[in-house]
């Protein structure tokens, strides 16, 4: 008998604690649901390049003029394999709302056919960004662009924007090399050790694995005719000193072309709440152009146009909207 009481006591005691600690449980554990909901209700990210590149800089700021306190807007960035992959996990992989992507990479996918014929329908953009700049940083012994023919050549990865952009201009150039696939900073201490005659970049002038090259560690930047094979898809652009003084002399410069990045998305339907979330962040974006026109904000910053047009693309729903809503309200 003494026994069946302790028990029954001991199970009262119990349920007093639980009771207890519901109480001081229940309150936190919602206060902690709230705080979970705010957080991906207002938080989109961007799956950008690799650490050495432009994409990571420009998502970095965006990150930094957008983000609000809680519960307000959060940009996160994420460190990415480079435009043919990034459009694949834009279209595919859960908890990637935008990237950053070249303008070719459409015409590829479009060519391929690889991710479906209605890859134009499914992958919009938001804006273009900037021009990014092909740079073919070479060992000091190569003297021009010919020298490369037969030479082992590094693409960066399997899946970049480089990749795919250096297979397209070489092809269109008639220039064949032997294709080589590493990391950008790997390519170019394979250059520096004379493993491969040169390595290629695609981004943003000044692009920070190629500024922080010293004067006299071998290398050099190739100059890229920019040819008329050249000119549906390229710009043409160059290098001064300002942009690389360690690799391009004091008052010259290096011609080179161009290529668009461009901020991409899903084409989510309306009534989907990602919608909601990258039409909120597209509003903060456009709102905010002059904050982002001066230091230390990357210098590419300066050559964006919100309102430009990108031929062969469709523009995100809610941008177009804004830019129109926009331009009739300035009128």
């Amino acid at each position: 008998m003494q026994l069946q009481r302790a028990r029954r006591s001991w199970r009262t005691m119990i349920a007093g604690l639980a009771g207890i600690a519901a109480l001081w449980g229940g309150p936190a554990e919602a206060q902690q649901a709230q705080l979970r909901a705010e957080a991906n209700a207002n938080t989109v990210s961007i799956i950008t390049g690799s650490p050495s590149g432009t994409y990571i800089l420009f998502a970095h700021d965006m990150s930094s003029v957008l983000d609000k306190p809680s519960p307000g807007l959060r940009v996160l960035p994420m460190l990415g394999k480079g435009s043919v992959q990034n459009v694949r996990d834009i279209l595919f992989l859960r908890g990637v709302d935008m990237g950053i992507v070249q303008s070719d990479v459409m015409r590829h996918f479009k060519d391929t056919g690889e991710l479906g014929r209605d890859i134009q329908r499914r992958l919009v953009y938001i804006t273009k960004l900037y021009n990014e700049e092909f740079h073919i940083v070479a060992n000091k012994d190569i003297k021009d662009l010919k020298d490369l023919a037969g030479k082992k050549v590094n693409f960066d990865t399997n899946g970049s924007g480089t990749q795919f952009s250096a297979r397209i201009i070489f092809g269109l150039l008639g220039l064949k090399v032997e294709e080589v696939n590493v990391p950008q900073n790997d390519g170019l201490e394979q250059v520096k050790n004379g493993q491969i005659a040169a390595t290629l970049f695609v981004a943003g002038r000044p692009a920070t694995a190629v500024a922080r090259l010293g004067k006299d560690a071998g290398f050099k930047l190739l100059p890229v005719p920019y040819t008329r094979e050249l000119e549906n898809d390229y710009l043409p652009a160059q290098f001064s000193s300002t942009d690389y003084p360690n690799l391009v002399e004091a008052g010259q410069r290096v011609e080179t072309i161009a290529v668009g990045a461009v901020l991409a998305s899903f084409n989510w339907e309306r009534t989907n709440e990602r919608y909601r979330k990258t039409a909120a962040f597209t509003d903060a974006l456009f709102k905010s152009a002059a904050a982002f026109q001066n230091a230390p904000r990357h210098p590419k910053w300066k050559e964006v146009n919100f309102a430009a047009t990108l031929p062969g693309w469709t523009r995100f729903p809610a941008a177009e909207e804004w830019l129109a809503a926009n331009r009739r309200g300035g009128e």
